[in-house]
């Protein structure tokens, strides 16, 4: 059973609009990235507070956001070393425990963001309008416009 030409470019847009349809968050960042002379320049702790300080509605968003990182990287690195010390005492085996500590560390990631998203309720903020607006903001400063 063959597909046509033409029923395997219809089933690959579909495919193709499905993925882009998931990923649609993406555009709001392309500005950013693509058809640019030089990329952005890297920004600091200090710029990303500047911000947080200067803008009354996104930078406490935006503050909740990097604490929510901060959960997810501490619950990434208890799973990590949990998981890959369990698999070392039972199975004394570096490929074993190489494997255990990159799931561990994808797991603890997990369930420290889960942990985040409850404890400190960004299930009911706009994270992705706050990122684009300190981009935006950032855009400006490093360009000199601010």
């Amino acid at each position: 059973m063959n597909m046509t030409e033409a029923e395997q470019k219809g089933f690959f847009n579909g495919f193709k609009q499905f993925w882009c349809d998931r990923f649609a968050f993406v555009e709001n960042y392309t500005r950013f990235i693509k058809n640019r002379d030089h990329p952005l320049p890297s920004w600091s702790s200090a710029d990303v507070e500047e911000f947080i300080a200067s803008d009354p509605v996104h930078g406490p968003i935006l503050k909740t956001a990097r604490q929510a990182v901060a959960m997810s990287a501490v619950g990434s690195a208890i799973g990590a070393f949990s998981l890959a010390g369990t698999a070392l005492k039972y199975s004394k085996t570096p490929h074993g425990t190489a494997l255990a500590l990159g799931a561990g560390a994808a797991f603890g990631w997990t369930f420290g963001h889960e942990i985040a998203n409850q404890s400190l309720q960004l299930y009911r903020l706009d994270t992705l309008s706050a990122n684009v607006k300190f981009m935006e903001w950032w855009q400006k400063k490093s360009e000199g416009q601010s």
